[in-house]
């Protein structure tokens, strides 16, 4: 029982306190919030204080007498010194390198410095020389692949004109011998008939059957030689049978007369069959000549030329083929042996980039480059590291200042190259130095918007007249820029102007009390604004108007209206003094420091702030609960209470209104019970550690 009792009481410890932690993240939200409302209640109460009470008390009110002046528009700000130019020495080894030597910032390089090649830096190069011996090595061995290549190159261009050359002659002595076969127009007629075509189907044969030897057209050459022989054999083997059968006529003649002997007879007979035999064998030999060895002779040679002409063609594709592989290997080695000689001169360059000298006479300046990701920034020393592209030196050329200065956006519009402009040094305050604006960058500044993204300044380059050995690059300077002179103006403080029903009016003191007059305006200052209609010189104005909040048909406490509009009004004040409009800065962005001197109620104008929408706040300053806040509480409430989380968690999808009430519950109830939470924890355990003992 006590067991199970400690067991219960251990789990409510464990919830109370991932309650307790729930509820410590969520107060310090809740608390932003709750100052919020509370101090946007205040303002509307303040505001209707001081609506109720203006109205109608006049007693102590200070006042202004309109008059004529000169007004001065000016833009200041604030920059340093830069030359305006310099030589920038960066790092152009690759990679990271070390610092060894670097000589003193601030010293001034010579004309003589120059001519004597002083070192202004010296970076550690151990790394780079050890690649040397490798990369010579290589560079050596493909120069002597590229020697290689180039004479394997030469060869094969000799080889292939060897080559072709065989194939030509072999394409010719191919047709002689088809023509000394044939016969000259006989080949020429076979080849014609033929064509490309060396499957073309020709008889042959039947160029025996008109032959003529007699003919100088007919068939010649070789065949024809060898059908004569055939031909001749024939009538010799004719003969000599003709010749046996007439002596065996004979010899039978004495036999039968018994003056030869049967032997006689019998072998004349033999000669007779023998003669017989040979005509036969001759006829024999002219018909297979006729029949099979010519056409397949001539078919042969035919087939001997063709074959020639199709090896030259492949001769020619082998050697372009062979040609083509030599000059690829060629290139390839010209490639690596030209890479390999570029990779060892960028490494003598980078060994000799190692040692800097002095380019020019100069001021030395140190490169420190910031890094503003981590908040660091590189120091240049002895020692340090660097890298590639990194600025490590600057040499300014002293004779020509210029002062750098940040333009705030609200203001860039009215600087223009060319305009006028004092400059003070902050070394040297009691000097003054005149110049013009030299440069306006067309786009804000990317380094200072990384680190105030709501920050658009733009970088401005403003010359400095004159020569000054005194002044220095990086001093801190005030540069007031001379934007417009207006002469014998009607000015009025900027704070007298307020806003009334959309228009512009002043406060003229008169007996019956303050009378509000329309006013037309036009540039200013931050000090005083220039009234081109509704006022004279010598009227009495109210510094300070009466404070009447307008409220647009939305709730809103101040009156919005289009940036557009607001530029061209002029200055106002609603609700009390604020910075103007038209002529000059938009409301709600920087002033610039101007000149025009100080007057009545001068001094910097005032204004109400604007009151900033969103964040939950609605304009009645009714807290609302947006759908971002809702979800992070939930994510708090899933670990402290996941089956609540659940419940919320459905009702959201069902209701989403009814969800944010049953939220805002849960989380007030958890607000109260978070102060008593302790205390009950501290009772609990004590009771715990009464039932222990």
């Amino acid at each position: 029982m006590i067991k199970h009792k400690n067991k219960t009481q251990n789990g409510l410890i464990n919830r109370h306190k991932r309650m307790r932690g729930f509820i410590i993240k969520s107060k310090k939200m809740w608390a932003i919030l709750i100052v919020a409302a509370i101090a946007l209640t205040a303002v509307v109460l303040l505001g209707s204080i001081r609506k109720s009470g203006s109205a109608g008390s006049n007693t102590n009110m200070s006042t202004f007498l309109v008059r004529r002046d000169d007004l001065t528009i000016s833009v200041a700000e604030s920059g340093s010194i830069k030359a305006r130019t310099s030589i920038n020495i960066n790092c152009k080894v690759e990679g990271q390198s070390t610092i060894i030597s670097i000589v003193p910032e601030g010293i001034f390089i010579t004309e003589e410095d120059v001519k004597n090649g002083k070192v202004l830096f010296e970076l550690d190069s151990s790394n780079l020389e050890e690649q040397i011996a490798t990369r010579e090595i290589d560079f050596a061995s493909s120069e002597a692949s590229l020697t290689e290549a180039e004479e394997a190159f030469d060869i094969q261009v000799k080889q292939n004109e060897s080559d072709i050359a065989a194939a030509v002659l072999s394409v010719k002595f191919a047709l002689l011998d088809f023509k000394k076969y044939l016969g000259e127009s006989v080949a020429r007629k076979v080849i014609d008939a033929v064509g490309e075509d060396p499957n073309a189907n020709f008889n042959m044969v039947s160029l025996l059957d008109d032959y003529d030897p007699n003919d100088p057209d007919g068939l010649g050459g070789a065949s024809s030689q060898q059908l004569n022989n055939f031909q001749d054999s024939i009538i010799i083997a004719r003969g000599n049978m003709e010749k046996a059968i007439d002596v065996n006529d004979g010899q039978q003649k004495l036999y039968d007369a018994n003056y030869a002997s049967e032997l006689d007879l019998t072998s004349s007979k033999l000669n007779v069959a023998s003669a017989t035999i040979k005509k036969k064998s001759a006829e024999e030999d002219l018909i297979l000549y006729r029949l099979y060895d010519f056409q397949k002779e001539s078919e042969k040679f035919l087939s001997d030329y063709y074959e020639s002409k199709r090896q030259l063609v492949r001769t020619h594709a082998q050697a372009r083929s062979r040609l083509a592989q030599a000059k690829a290997k060629k290139r390839g080695a010209e490639s690596t042996n030209r890479l390999r000689g570029d990779r060892l001169a960028k490494l003598k360059e980078q060994i000799d980039a190692c040692v800097i000298r002095a380019p020019a006479p100069g001021l030395v300046v140190y490169g420190s480059s910031g890094d503003f990701m981590r908040g660091r920034t590189r120091v240049i020393e002895e020692g340090s590291t660097v890298y590639q592209r990194q600025k490590i030196i600057e040499l300014p050329n002293l004779s020509q200042m210029i002062a750098e200065i940040d333009v705030h956006e609200s203001a860039v519009d009215k600087v223009r190259p060319g305009q006028r402009a004092k400059i003070v040094v902050d070394a040297f305050p009691d000097q003054t130095f005149t110049g013009e604006v030299l440069k306006v960058a067309p786009l804000p500044d990317p380094q200072r918007g990384f680190l105030s993204p709501d920050m658009k300044v733009y970088k401005t380059q403003v010359t400095i007249e004159g020569s000054h050995d005194f002044i220095k690059p990086g001093m801190s300077t005030k540069v007031d820029i001379l934007v417009e002179q207006l002469e014998d103006a009607l000015i009025v403080p900027i704070q007298v102007v307020a806003r009334r029903d959309g228009k512009k009016v002043c406060y003229c003191l008169t007996p019956q009390g303050p009378e509000p007059r329309e006013v037309q305006t036009g540039a200013f200052n931050d000090t005083f604004v220039q009234i081109i209609d509704g006022l004279e010189v010598g009227d009495e104005v109210l510094l300070n108007p009466p404070l009447i909040t307008e409220t647009s048909g939305s709730g809103n406490l101040y009156d919005k209206k289009k940036p557009e509009q607001d530029k061209a009004d002029g200055p106002t004040r609603e609700g009390g003094p604020s910075q103007g409009q038209g002529g000059g800065r938009p409301q709600g962005e920087r002033p610039s420091r101007q000149g025009g001197g100080q007057g009545q109620g001068g001094g910097r104008p005032q204004g109400e702030r604007p009151s900033r929408q969103g964040g939950g706040q609605t304009p009645g300053g009714q807290f609302q609960l947006t759908d971002e806040m809702a979800d992070k509480m939930m994510e708090r409430i899933k670990g402290a209470d996941a089956a609540k989380a659940k419940e919320l968690g459905e009702l959201k999808k069902s209701d989403p209104a009814k969800f944010k009430t049953e939220l805002m519950k849960y989380m007030r109830n958890m607000m109260r019970q978070g102060g008593s939470g302790t205390r009950q924890r501290q009772g609990e355990d004590g009771g715990e550690r009464g039932q222990n003992r």
